[in-house]
């Protein structure tokens, strides 16, 4: 399954998530705003509530308008806001705990069948691996870890995440690797 294409018919979203996306690109120009507002309200989402379900599809197919209309570098910044807005786990101390919650936080906003999953691994002290499958675009999960990552890391902490591994959703495939550095 190449980004963008939901796993399955079905599959939805909690608001929360959509609200970010539309909230998150208010720091852009009013032309970003603008096409993602006309973008959500061709899908159905005109007002969307943090707490309704909507369909995952229609959410990909915003952040696909975004990618093309704006770049990639738009996706990373929105997927950054993510563990602000989405419903997350309580108690989470250190990074790796943080990156190993994105699963839990994952699962919490999205329904209604195969969703994908995160995955953590830790490799030695201050480093890991994500392997993120799901639809999303590869710079969405990039903003996304980098942002839990620093989040949960000591304040003089520097993070570096970046796509590694043979698979890549840009190709088709369902899956794509993250090595976080801490």
């Amino acid at each position: 399954m190449a980004q963008y294409e939901p796993f399955e018919t079905g599959v939805e979203a909690r608001g929360r998530v959509i609200v970010a996306i539309e909230k998150g690109i208010e720091q852009f120009r009013d032309a970003h705003r603008e096409a993602v507002r006309t973008a959500l309200a061709e899908k159905g989402i005109a007002d969307p509530d943090p707490d309704d379900w909507y369909a995952q599809a229609a959410e990909l197919d915003v952040l696909a308008t975004i990618a093309e209309e704006f770049g990639p570098h738009v996706l990373d910044r929105l997927g950054e806001r993510i563990p602000s807005v989405a419903r997350w786990p309580d108690g989470i101390s250190g990074v790796a705990a943080g990156l190993r919650s994105i699963d839990d936080a994952y699962h919490r906003n999205h329904r209604g069948g195969d969703i994908g999953h995160y995955r953590f691994e830790r490799v030695d002290e201050g480093r890991g691996r994500v392997e993120c499958r799901n639809p999303y675009p590869c710079p969405f999960d990039r903003g996304l870890i980098r942002a839990v990552a620093k989040e949960h890391s000591p304040v003089e902490s520097f993070v570096f995440v970046e796509e590694r591994g043979g698979t890549c959703r840009r190709r088709g495939d369902d899956r794509c690797l993250y090595t976080v550095r801490w």
